[in-house]
């Protein structure tokens, strides 16, 4: 009773907070006009067909390991939880070891509370490399999801809140992407493409869920991997006018659902 007591407390002044300060999404100094490639580190990965150099690519923690094997030498955006600075565990000791000599261009630091130049002498300490640094705070992430996906949600769990991927997605939809295409980011596995212990993914059941509903708002979101396509219901990614034609037919779907159902899921039809 005590720990449900906590809860709605920690509920009610998140709430509260959230819509006294009204904080606003992170916001690139130059928005994307293009298709943007989120990659995250589930196993499996797969670099999108007709990748050329309109995409903007966004990594999350130690999955820039993925990009470099594709002959990225930087992201455009990397998204870093802020316990893989300094962190003993072994996801954040991992991390550090990928990134030692990496560098990017837009780095995003998430849920930060220690004073800058800590946060400065960290990175440097792992050698890892940027253009910008930014702290985003619980309550601009909380934004994100907010303002994309119309969900409010006060992040009291690993269940209540959507992985660093998703924050991604919604990140780049924010800023102006014309699809987001997905990649490494799979709710239903486990383990980090960057080491072998094959560690337990968190956040499963709010990433399908919001990756669901941006699908019933119509964002052009897509997967490069199957399994995720068939798991979840994302189209998947097979070209830039495949995609376009697929847009379209989901943004129809968005407003009228049940006349475009068929468009969506054949079965239906």
């Amino acid at each position: 009773m005590a720990a449900q007591f906590s809860e709605l407390k920690k509920h009610i002044y998140r709430q509260v907070k959230y819509h006294l300060t009204r904080p606003k999404p992170p916001v690139l100094a130059e928005p994307f006009n293009g298709p943007v490639l989120v990659v995250g580190s589930a196993p499996v990965s797969n670099k999108p067909a007709d990748f050329d150099q309109t995409f903007r690519v966004i990594t999350i923690n130690g999955s820039q390991v993925v990009t470099k094997a594709w002959g990225i030498e930087a992201p455009d955006v990397t998204l870093v939880q802020f316990n893989q600075i300094e962190g003993k565990n072994t996801n954040a000791v991992e991390v550090r070891r990928v990134l030692n000599g990496e560098r990017t261009r837009m780095l995003y630091v998430l849920l930060w509370r220690e004073e800058f130049k800590r946060l400065e002498d960290g990175l440097k300490a792992f050698n890892y490399g940027y253009d910008r640094l930014q702290i985003v705070d619980r309550y601009r992430r909380m934004a994100l999801l907010d303002r994309v996906g119309g969900v409010k949600c006060s992040e009291l769990g690993a269940d209540d809140k959507c992985s660093n991927g998703i924050n991604a997605v919604l990140f780049a939809l924010y800023n102006g992407a014309t699809e987001v295409i997905i990649t490494g980011i799979n709710p239903d596995s486990g383990g980090h493409v960057y080491n072998t212990e094959n560690l337990t993914r968190l956040h499963v059941r709010k990433d399908r869920e919001v990756l669901e509903r941006l699908l019933e708002r119509g964002y052009p979101v897509f997967t490069t991997d199957p399994a995720v396509s068939q798991s979840v219901g994302l189209p998947l990614w097979e070209g830039k006018t495949k995609a376009a034609q697929l847009s379209e037919a989901y943004a129809k779907a968005a407003r009228s659902p049940s006349k475009e159902a068929s468009i969506l899921n054949p079965s239906l039809g």
